[in-house]
């Protein structure tokens, strides 16, 4: 199950996808129509940011906004900046490995291959799905 907060940043990211090419979005706006806290947003997209999903700009006319096309942006993306790992099981992560600590081996393992399909089943969508199939 995805966090609220990655809920939220794909509810926010739906808005800044629509509002793609016409300038930044202030965070009140996107927080008052995804009903989302807004102190709570301002913390995901400031994340976001630091990752180069988004871009902001201060000052009169500022906020936030895509730098990157929307098409380009994979909710797998969003899910691994947010909520970290998605595969069930840390042993079978492909961008955060790690060992099972009650494993004898990994090859013995008789989890680890449905773990496996596991993972690639929800990647096969979360991969394949972005910020522009929202929009549609």
């Amino acid at each position: 199950m995805i966090s609220k907060k990655a809920k939220y940043a794909l509810k926010a990211l739906k808005v800044l996808a629509r509002e793609y090419e016409k300038g930044p979005l202030l965070i009140a706006n996107i927080a008052e129509s995804e009903h989302i806290p807004k102190k709570f947003l301002e913390a995901i997209l400031l994340e976001l940011r630091n990752h180069g999903i988004l871009q902001s700009q201060k000052g009169k006319g500022g906020g936030y906004y895509l730098r990157m096309p929307p098409e380009q942006v994979s909710f797998a993306k969003i899910i691994r900046i947010i909520d970290g790992p998605i595969s069930p099981t840390l042993c079978v992560s492909l961008h955060f490995y790690g060992k099972c600590d009650d494993c004898v081996s990994e090859e013995a393992c008789s989890l680890r291959n449905v773990m496996e399909k596991w993972r690639d089943a929800n990647l096969a969508v979360l991969e394949e799905t972005t910020l522009s199939d929202l929009i549609k």
